[in-house]
């Protein structure tokens, strides 16, 4: 990766708005619901154009489970997306530090955070907190960073584990915004929105069910 030495956040350079990104995304996702997917950017020329430069139109900060591909989903191609992925989506230094790299030298104009239904690692925290056994090693980790969004959906008295996915990806669209400077501040000038999305495994459908900024 390479940026400004100075290490300051300039104005987006991409073509698209948030809400134009938006718009290239969902249409994405549709084509992909509708078995259309055109498998843009793939071909050998497009491959040479990005040998020496990026501009990625969304970054997409997605579980890591091997049935949400996010350029399959979206049908994207080579340098469409920024894709950033862990186990449940959870969130640490390293995370928000390309997120936040996404905005201040490729000035990305979209945030997604990306989660799905029958999310193991949402699952597997449901089932450490209504048991008090936790899971050994560094899984520990995860389920103690997903386990705030358990416990809200569970005071709502919401408890299918699909509730929690959804609970989830709010907490970790408004973490994002609350605790990096860079991503709040793009949000705030409108050069940036982020949005939250919950996938069906079965549909192939991204639901919108958080966002921050103009769409």
């Amino acid at each position: 990766m390479s940026g400004p030495e100075d290490g300051a956040v300039h104005a987006p350079s991409a073509d698209l708005t948030p809400a134009q990104a938006w718009k290239k995304l969902s249409e994405g996702n549709q084509r992909f619901v509708d078995g259309s997917s055109s498998h843009p950017n793939q071909d050998a020329s497009h491959r040479a154009t990005l040998v020496n430069s990026q501009n990625p139109f969304a970054v997409i900060f997605g579980c890591s489970d091997s049935r949400l591909a996010a350029e399959i989903i979206f049908d994207l191609g080579l340098g469409d997306a920024f894709v950033v992925r862990t186990a449940g989506h959870v969130i640490d230094n390293t995370v928000l530090g390309s997120l936040e790299y996404s905005i201040a030298y490729l000035h990305v104009p979209l945030i997604v955070i990306l989660g799905h239904d029958s999310c193991g690692a949402v699952t597997a925290t449901k089932g450490a907190v209504e048991t008090g056994d936790m899971p050994v090693g560094f899984i520990r980790d995860l389920v103690e960073r997903i386990t705030p969004s358990v416990l809200t959906s569970l005071r709502r008295d919401k408890h299918d584990v699909n509730d929690m996915v959804v609970e989830h990806v709010k907490q970790t669209a408004q973490r994002l915004v609350e605790n990096s400077p860079i991503i709040a501040s793009a949000v705030e000038e409108q050069r940036t929105a982020v949005v939250g999305l919950a996938y069906r495994l079965q549909e192939g459908r991204a639901d919108l069910v958080s966002n921050f900024g103009t769409l």
